[in-house]
């Protein structure tokens, strides 16, 4: 069987310390995959492409070139007007509406899938979560996630304020109601970031701390749970059965 052709769409660029360890987020999402699948397994299950779509809206692969893409997250809002994001949104509408493409969106990815599905995406009236943080399933997140109960980190301030009708809605947070959402074949999202470590989110948590958009209180909550254990390589295993389903 021929390796899935997955597209990783790159829509920022790593904070410098994490950028000079995985240089990119595709670099990042690899090293996921590696650590669920063992470096011997995924070369044979996935041939994965780099596509840098961060300002840049050329830089698409055609859609029948690929057979699912992954939408990375982002400092970006994805509730913006900017050409890129709508090009963006537009993209992913038509990867899953044409049915054979599939979609992995993670953090803000998650957001743009929402956008493109016709729901709110919005700023968060509870403000910023941050580090690894606690996320409750529904049934159906605990069979698709495998885990009775999720913790992942998490780097946001925005939320996809509903889930789209008839979707199922597989996670969430007293102060993020829809944290993870799958259309069976078609997309699977999640709010929190499964890629990042101790070290990525310390270095988020830092800059965002040292430019007055978190407060000393959060920063300091979210520092001393910046270190505990997270689900990150189980996820990135729902991500591999959902693709190869």
């Amino acid at each position: 069987m021929a390796p899935i052709r997955l597209a990783i769409l790159e829509a920022d660029v790593l904070a410098p310390t994490t950028a000079a360890r995985y240089s990119n987020y595709t670099g990042l999402f690899t090293s996921l995959l590696t650590s669920a699948l063992a470096p011997s397994a995924l070369a044979p299950r996935f041939a994965i492409a780099r596509h840098h779509i961060f300002k840049d809206t050329s830089a698409y692969p055609a859609l029948e070139d690929v057979d699912a893409v992954l939408v990375t997250g982002s400092k970006q809002s994805a509730y913006q007007d900017d050409e890129w994001i709508l090009a963006l949104v537009d993209y992913v509408r038509r990867a899953i509406e044409g049915g054979r493409v599939r979609v992995v969106g993670v953090c803000f990815g998650h957001q743009i899938v929402g956008r493109a599905m016709g729901v709110g995406v919005g700023v968060s009236e509870a403000g910023w979560e941050l580090a690894v943080t606690e996320v409750d399933l529904s049934e159906e997140g605990k069979k698709v996630f495998g885990l009775e109960k999720m913790r992942i980190h998490q780097v946001h301030r925005d939320e996809v304020k509903s889930v789209p009708p008839n979707i199922h809605a597989l996670a969430s947070t007293p102060s993020c109601p829809v944290q993870a959402m799958c259309l069976p074949g078609r997309y699977l999202t999640i709010q929190g970031h499964p890629e990042f470590t101790e070290d990525i989110v310390r270095e988020i948590a830092d800059r965002q701390h040292g430019m007055g958009s978190v407060s000393d209180e959060l920063y300091e909550d979210a520092i001393r749970r910046v270190g505990l254990e997270h689900d990150g390589v189980a996820i990135a295993r729902a991500f591999v059965k959902f693709l190869e389903e």
